[in-house]
């Protein structure tokens, strides 16, 4: 259990699309679980301007009709395998190292929610040296596919003295920002990863190009 400072705003970071710059490697395991499944492989503009949880509605609108309980569990198992393939190959995001490192020196506090499996997701923000800059790394717990909005009540209530109006959660998905709103918190969205801009700037809250940027949005949203 972590406990957050006192020198203001909290950030929950997202993993998948947001610090880790894996999109590449999302497409590559979506498109050859697909192809398992007999389904046309689609381009990363199509996956932006499609992608939306629940993951079986996402898929829905790929193939137009929703896929059976059966046929989800074969392609999501599918997806994870291909996509396990494809990780380690993956970066962290331009300058994540830094904007972690700055953060936690100026005092402040961070954490990072992740819908990946949990087991699967410490060794791996381990691996990449990161690790000791979070008060706390969860991931998953339970089905896939679903919202993020009830692991982050989890999550925050795990934090002592984590205050939702000065937390802000920063990530690539429509859901990143249903999940903050479900706590009570701020968000600020990344164009890096999982949605198009359109569909980010249609929530309502600041979108940006850059982590970076971001974290500048979410010391003006906390203050």
């Amino acid at each position: 259990m972590g406990k957050t400072g006192n020198h203001g705003a909290h950030l929950v970071w997202d993993w998948n699309g947001t610090l880790l710059d894996d999109i590449t490697a999302v497409i590559g395991a979506t498109n050859a679980a697909f192809a398992e499944a007999g389904v046309a492989p689609i381009t990363l503009e199509r996956y932006r301007d499609l992608y939306c949880v629940p993951i079986p509605l996402f898929y829905e609108r790929l193939m137009g009709r929703r896929p059976s309980e059966a046929e989800w569990e074969v392609m999501d198992a599918a997806f994870h395998r291909y996509y396990t393939e494809r990780r380690s190959g993956c970066g962290l995001t331009a300058g994540v190292e830094e904007l972690l490192r700055d953060w936690q020196l100026a005092g402040r506090s961070q954490s990072l929610l992740s819908m990946y499996g949990h087991e699967e997701l410490v060794p791996v923000v381990r691996g990449y040296g990161i690790e000791s800059r979070f008060l706390r790394v969860d991931g998953r717990t339970g089905p896939s596919g679903g919202s993020k909005a009830r692991h982050m009540e989890r999550h925050l209530a795990a934090l002592e003295g984590a205050d939702p109006r000065r937390t802000v959660v920063i990530g690539d998905a429509v859901d990143d920002a249903v999940a903050a709103a479900h706590v009570g918190a701020h968000a600020v969205l990344y164009t890096g990863g999982s949605h198009s801009r359109a569909s980010l700037e249609a929530v309502g809250v600041p979108v940006v190009d850059t982590l970076a940027d971001a974290v500048r949005e979410a010391l003006r949203l906390a203050s």
